[in-house]
């Protein structure tokens, strides 16, 4: 493998029918929901930012799921789908067989709804992850960004980064009550803004922190995740002002604040 290799790994994605085991409230923005079942066996998740597809319940409490066909999901006919939305697979134990899935609570879309009153028992699909972009861990640094909705994600990779490896955090979230501890046995500084009822489209507090930030010694991989719009802007700022190779910067836009905003 050459210096620095970031892999693409394909994955057989498959519709997993889980149930709730167990759910608690970790902060006062995020539920922690674990899910099993004897469908959950073989399930592979190889990078801390994987996706994997939830599928819930649609309004008459049923699970109306796709075809996957080389032209994309099908849905059947005649029934509303199942809302479907796009989640970090927070830790799997497979000795356990559980599944760990981390929600932000805001608004009132189908995934919040259905955190915040999941009780043990409770149905979910589980589809994917359909592949995974494993990271080189050779990198002098890693250069961690994101606001609540990458929390998931950056708690999995600081737990997964080896010893040796050195971590600059930044993490957005609404309050401080949001902080979580963020374990790891990498030598990690995270530095934590609050946001304080701001709207988190329209912050620039990591943003800020970017301008005057001192890019590490040595080869650094930057990792960013917020909203669309942030996730761009951040981008160019990173390849541009820190003359970071592209190569190493995975910038993704998590959540989008307007609809028909095109990546």
């Amino acid at each position: 493998m050459s210096r620095h290799e970031t892999r693409l790994v394909r994955l057989t994605p498959r519709f997993r029918h889980l149930q709730v085991l167990r759910s608690e409230r970790l902060t006062p923005n995020m539920q922690r929901i674990v899910v099993g079942g004897p469908a959950l066996e073989g399930f592979d998740s190889r990078s801390p930012d994987d996706h994997v597809k939830l599928f819930f319940p649609n309004g008459e409490g049923e699970f109306v799921l796709p075809e996957l066909t080389e032209q994309g999901p099908r849905y059947p006919q005649g029934k509303p789908p199942s809302p479907a939305r796009d989640y970090t697979p927070r830790h799997y134990d497979a000795a356990a067989g559980e599944l760990v899935l981390d929600f932000v609570l805001h608004g009132d879309g189908p995934a919040t709804s259905w955190a915040a009153a999941a009780a043990p028992g409770d149905a979910l699909v589980v589809a994917g992850p359909r592949g995974s972009h494993v990271v080189a861990d050779d990198f002098d640094a890693y250069v961690l960004i994101g606001d609540e909705t990458a929390l998931p994600a950056i708690a999995r990779r600081l737990a997964e980064l080896p010893a040796h490896a050195v971590a600059e955090v930044f993490v957005e979230i609404p309050e401080e009550g949001d902080r979580q501890p963020l374990e790891s046995t990498a030598q990690v500084n995270v530095t934590w803004f609050e946001r304080n009822g701001f709207d988190a489209a329209g912050s620039t507090l990591l943003e800020d922190a970017l301008v005057d930030f001192e890019a590490p010694d040595g080869d650094a991989f930057y990792w960013i995740a917020v909203e669309s719009r942030r996730a761009r802007l951040m981008r160019k700022f990173v390849e541009g002002h820190l003359q970071v190779p592209k190569e190493w910067i995975r910038a993704t836009g998590y959540w989008k604040a307007d609809p028909d905003d095109a990546e």
